[in-house]
């Protein structure tokens, strides 16, 4: 009995420490996202009904901005994996002078504002940047031939550029655990260089492929400010027509509706992300 008033009393205390960080989250997450989740059940008239969901669904905005908000997330998502595995493997297994430093920037990158590398992409590849400046200068020409970083291309170099280094991060973990042993022998057998990569690199790379392609699909769906610092007018993602429809048009109600089903798509792709993240640990 003593021993059952002891586990009931730890249970109590659990509890009491457990109440303020649950209440600070229902108050500033949970309180604020049921408030979205009501308002895109309320139509004009202020009546609960699914209506709100299917005007916004059957419009023709809302279609296009899914299809570009997918297809710009999956080919960036691509375009990371891709170059993720290229570079990383460069880095751990290429020795050169800086190889180390090289390593450690990646960890202070994470850190950058995604804003920030679109701004340098402007500066480089803008209708006045360094590349067009150049073409002016040596042609004499009013205006450069460089003009992709308005265009979905100009997005999804941006995002590739960005996003990269959260599939590099994972992979050079994975490597620092690689016997380089495997390497050695392959080589001394013979085996060429693409053959030892396609069987003893990549299998150990797959997991952490995995985990950083699913983070860099869950963060590249809800990029915001990379599709706005571009400037690319005729491209326009969920979260771009959140901003479209709450700032813009006024239009809360179906800001609200977006942005549920932005939601739920970004759920859907993190818990696959846990999943394999869990994968990838064991």
């Amino acid at each position: 009995m003593p021993g059952a008033k002891r586990r009931g009393r730890g249970r109590t205390q659990a509890w009491l420490w457990a109440l303020p960080p649950v209440a600070v989250l229902a108050l500033v997450f949970l309180y604020p996202l049921a408030l979205v989740i009501q308002q895109s059940f309320t139509t004009d008239m202020g009546e609960t009904s699914a209506e709100p969901y299917s005007e916004v669904f059957a419009s023709q905005a809302f279609r296009d901005a899914l299809g570009t908000t997918v297809w710009l997330a999956v080919g960036s998502t691509i375009g990371c994996l891709v170059l993720g595995f290229v570079l990383a493997t460069i880095v751990a297994f290429v020795p050169f002078p800086g190889s180390r430093a090289v390593a450690k920037f990646i960890d202070v990158f994470l850190s950058f504002p995604s804003f920030l590398i679109t701004l340098a992409l402007l500066f480089i590849y803008g209708t006045v940047g360094m590349a067009n400046g150049i073409w002016t200068d040596a042609t004499g020409a009013s205006a450069g031939p460089i003009d992709f970083l308005t265009t979905p291309w100009g997005v999804l170099l941006a995002e590739v550029t960005f996003f990269t280094p959260f599939v590099m991060r994972p992979l050079l973990a994975a490597f620092s655990q690689l016997d380089t042993a495997q390497l050695e022998v392959a080589s001394s057998l013979g085996a060429r260089p693409l053959r030892i990569i396609r069987q003893i690199i990549l299998p150990e790379a797959l997991p952490a492929l995995g985990a950083g392609g699913a983070l860099v699909l869950v963060m590249t769906l809800n990029e915001f400010g990379i599709v706005l610092f571009t400037g690319a007018k005729d491209v326009t993602t969920l979260p771009m027509l959140v901003y479209s429809k709450a700032i813009l048009e006024s239009d809360y109600t179906a800001a609200c509706v977006v942005a549920v089903v932005n939601i739920a798509i970004s759920v859907g792709l993190y818990s696959l992300y846990r999943v394999v993240s869990r994968r990838a640990g064991a």
